[in-house]
């Protein structure tokens, strides 16, 4: 039997998830794909009964990615520490300048087991991994089967272990535990930027 997924679509300017191997690189480009504990992120920020519990709970039961470029943009940081200018006698904090992929005109696909969560989804922003990069709800809802959901341009990671598994980051939400799964590409990932109110 095939299930029926209620489809949100949310859209912003920009987006960037950082990687689980980058600290502090120089260029650091975007992930094109959400994690275990990201995906659990939100559906904690969407139904925020579930903060107790540990774990993805089934309400978002898949999702698509897709964006239409990546823009490499500066950001200057500090770090922690200060230094001590002896002739100057006063301490600084030294500057660099690191460089960002980041991913333009992101649109994420959420597909919930039900209508009523999907509702409630549509009324909500969420954000992908900063707080600055904030995504809106379209206000509809779209039902589809499960096998046309596959057939959605965008990145998708899947979870688990398989032979095409590979180590995405440690799960902040349980005990950094090792988070496993395979990337799967459909269709054109890179030209979903529009606003078109299509899923």
């Amino acid at each position: 039997m095939n299930a029926m997924y209620y489809v949100v679509r949310y859209e912003g300017p920009f987006a960037f998830i950082k990687p689980w191997t980058a600290v502090r690189d120089g260029v650091t480009y975007s992930q094109q794909f959400l994690t275990p504990s990201v995906l659990e992120g939100i559906e904690k920020k969407l139904f925020p009964e579930l903060l107790p519990l540990s774990g993805l709970q089934g309400k978002i039961c898949r999702y698509k990615l897709r964006y239409a470029a990546v823009s490499v943009q500066q950001e200057q940081t500090q770090i922690r520490g200060w230094d001590y200018k002896s002739k100057e006698k006063r301490m600084v904090r030294p500057r660099s300048v690191l460089k960002r992929g980041v991913l333009l005109k992101p649109v994420l696909l959420l597909a919930f087991s039900t209508q009523e969560d999907a509702w409630r989804a549509t009324m909500q922003h969420i954000c992908l991994c900063r707080n600055e990069d904030v995504l809106f709800p379209l206000s509809t809802v779209e039902a589809i089967p499960e096998k046309d959901f596959q057939k959605l341009p965008g990145f998708e990671l899947r979870f688990g272990l398989s032979e095409q598994s590979f180590l995405v980051g440690y799960n902040r939400f349980d005990d950094n535990k090792p988070m496993y799964g395979w990337l799967e590409i459909d269709g054109n990932a890179f030209m979903g930027g529009g606003s078109d109110g299509r899923v």
